[in-house]
């Protein structure tokens, strides 16, 4: 027979397991979140140029399949591999990222006048 505290130390277990698994979940959906919406810049930049995903690749160091993994969300880029693909857009790269919510851009360099 389980006496009350011990049913209880059992319970409170199984509650602070869920919240962590929860926190977990909280942080995977960050990411995932996260990772898409900088594929989607890279897109929409990369569209905006008019090349293609080869091209793009060769311009960054990169190769065809993981530009395409990248803008389908499939991972989550380094700062070195965002800045090599800033260059290779010619864009200036905008990550904001504001409590829960973040905007990424890659936007045309804009060149001051000399």
């Amino acid at each position: 027979m389980v006496s009350h505290a011990q049913w209880k130390l059992s319970r409170d277990r199984k509650v602070a397991q869920g919240l962590a698994e929860s926190a977990e979940t909280a942080r995977q959906r960050e990411e995932i979140r996260l990772a898409f919406e900088l594929g989607q810049a890279v897109y929409d930049r990369r569209s905006e140029l008019g090349i293609s995903q080869t091209e793009l690749a060769r311009r960054a160091g990169m190769t065809q399949p993981q530009v395409s993994k990248l803008e389908l969300g499939g991972t989550v880029p380094t700062v070195p591999l965002l800045a090599r693909l800033a260059r290779a857009m010619e864009s200036e790269l905008t990550l904001k990222l504001v409590g829960e919510t973040s905007h990424v851009v890659f936007a045309a360099q804009h060149h001051e006048a000399a």
